[in-house]
């Protein structure tokens, strides 16, 4: 799959290129993002050069991990980054994001869930999108939250960060649930809402 750039009001959605090492290295120094997120810790220029020379073009090439830069869109720095992963044949994609200290709290997340879900339901042909987090990590859940993300439970021993495995909230995004046709009939359990 050839990469491509989404765009919002406010933000551009594109590819990482190894320009932006430097810019991925010094917001991964942060150490929220390194202690919620499956970054290295420490986290490394390395690293940095691996992720945006290796691991993001290969997965946009396998057509498995689509990768987005978060930008201004009238430009300026990188402030974000957002994944989304194929993990079920039948359809179920997983996103995974994380935004620099300095962009917090600007709703910038939340308006970057929003277009890569669509993205992911419109052109992917997602069934379901998974959102996971350990149980804590409450700036992760309210970007899932106001993205309009159902969180449906908690998970045991469901993520596997700093080789330690840790409890996980799931929730999950339908197509239906932004008014978009869905490629197979749902059937909800009984009881369920």
């Amino acid at each position: 799959m050839e990469p491509i750039t989404l765009t919002t009001e406010r933000l551009l959605l594109r590819t990482f290129s190894p320009d932006d090492t430097e810019a991925a290295y010094q917001a991964c120094q942060d150490p929220d993002i390194q202690r919620w997120t499956t970054v290295p810790s420490p986290y490394e220029r390395r690293h940095a050069e691996e992720f945006t020379g290796q691991i993001v073009p290969d997965g946009w090439r396998a057509g498995t991990m689509c990768t987005f830069a978060v930008l201004p869109r009238a430009g300026g720095p990188l402030m974000a980054s957002v994944a989304v992963s194929l993990r079920t044949l039948s359809g179920t994609w997983e996103i995974g994001f994380w935004t620099a200290k300095e962009y917090r709290g600007r709703g910038i997340m939340a308006e970057t869930v929003a277009a890569v879900a669509h993205w992911t339901f419109t052109r992917l042909g997602a069934t379901r999108l998974e959102w996971r987090a350990e149980v804590g990590n409450e700036g992760s859940r309210a970007v899932a939250e106001k993205a309009g993300f159902v969180v449906e439970g908690a998970l045991r021993a469901a993520l596997l960060n700093k080789d330690t495995l840790r409890d996980a909230w799931v929730g999950a995004l339908l197509p239906s649930d932004l008014g978009l046709p869905t490629p197979h009939p749902y059937l909800p359990a009984r009881g369920t809402s």
